[in-house]
């Protein structure tokens, strides 16, 4: 990168680290106030850098900048968030269970787009909607929002929503634990399979004990887990498209850069090339990337178009989670002792 090229993009990058270094100030005067983490950092840059943009208007100078941070740095944050996956990790939870998850996530991502679809979303509004159900909420919609081309409006759209009903999950689910009559490793195993982040997860198999903890979280890493094929798939789709529709490709078309970086670093992981604190550090530098992005998003999007769009967005992903939890229930129960 030259430095004329630093320069271009150097204001819109600024504000971006602002609005992000803003998000973790909310985030922890939340975490302060209320003892919990309802809405994360991320969630918080996309809403400030709205107001923003509807503060100051859509700056010129900034817009290069802007660009740059909601492209090419959450690019780099999905290569480096491939260091949370191992094969060791995937293999340890036994081959059976891992098929059972994928049937249900994959399931999921089906049914989600297809509703999504049926109240007139755009096809990549549905399926960033249904990834982001299905798989693991936000990480999810950031991960895949490159990969099928989906833009600012339709990524915040469904990033806004989404927090609203991670947080709902978490204070409904309990209810299920104290009156359908679950054991607890079925409540965790129920948690896992619907709850979109980890400590969202934490937090609603909690009243039900350890045990319901304890597999909430491996149910949970296993979604998880489905994010590198699903985004690796999704790329192949995109490209084949693009070939239909006489798109000029490659083979970096096809499958796109940061996709075979994220899958470089998964195996570099599998290897033991990465030791632990180096681990640690590379996902603390993807989330920081990850935020500044989310930033860069929220300054770029147009509020109209969402506001127009969230009626069927919250419908949509209301109905998708709803047939997401109902669906995993019956699996739970029949699959596993009270």
């Amino acid at each position: 990168m030259n430095f004329s090229r630093i320069r271009q993009i150097s204001p819109g990058l600024a504000i971006c680290v602002a609005v992000a270094g803003a998000a973790y100030g909310l985030e922890r005067i939340q975490h302060a106030l209320l003892g919990a983490g309802f809405l994360e950092a991320l969630v918080f840059a996309i809403i400030i850098g709205i107001v923003t943009r509807i503060v100051f208007c859509d700056r010129q100078a900034w817009r290069p900048g802007i660009n740059f941070s909601s492209k090419t740095l959450l690019e780099i944050a999905i290569v480096l968030l491939g260091a949370s996956i191992s094969f060791a990790t995937i293999m340890s939870v036994g081959l059976t269970l891992i098929i059972a998850v994928a049937a249900i996530v994959t399931l999921s991502i089906y049914v989600s787009f297809a509703v999504a679809r049926f109240l007139g979303l755009s096809p990549r509004l549905a399926m960033l909607i249904a990834c982001g159900n299905s798989i693991c909420g936000n990480s999810a919609i950031v991960a895949v929002a490159p990969v099928i081309k989906a833009n600012s409006d339709e990524v915040a759209s469904a990033l806004a929503f989404t927090a609203v009903l991670g947080v709902a999950a978490v204070l409904l689910l309990p209810l299920l634990y104290v009156y359908a009559g679950l054991g607890a490793a079925q409540y965790g195993a129920l948690t896992g399979l619907t709850v979109y982040a980890v400590p969202q997860v934490l937090a609603a198999a909690a009243p039900a004990g350890l045990v319901s903890v304890q597999t909430g979280t491996v149910i949970k890493l296993l979604r998880v887990l489905m994010l590198g094929p699903v985004i690796f798939t999704l790329g192949i789709f995109e490209g084949r498209a693009a070939q239909r529709e006489g798109r000029k490709t490659s083979f970096s078309n096809l499958v796109p850069w940061f996709i075979i970086g994220f899958m470089i670093v998964v195996v570099a992981r599998s290897f033991g090339l990465f030791p632990p604190d180096v681990v640690k550090m590379l996902l603390k530098i993807s989330s920081g990337l990850t935020i500044v992005a989310m930033a860069g998003l929220g300054l770029s999007v147009d509020i109209r178009t969402v506001a127009s769009a969230g009626g069927r967005v919250i419908l949509a992903s209301s109905i998708s989670l709803l047939l997401l939890v109902t669906v995993s229930y019956f699996v739970v129960i029949s699959a596993l002792q009270g």
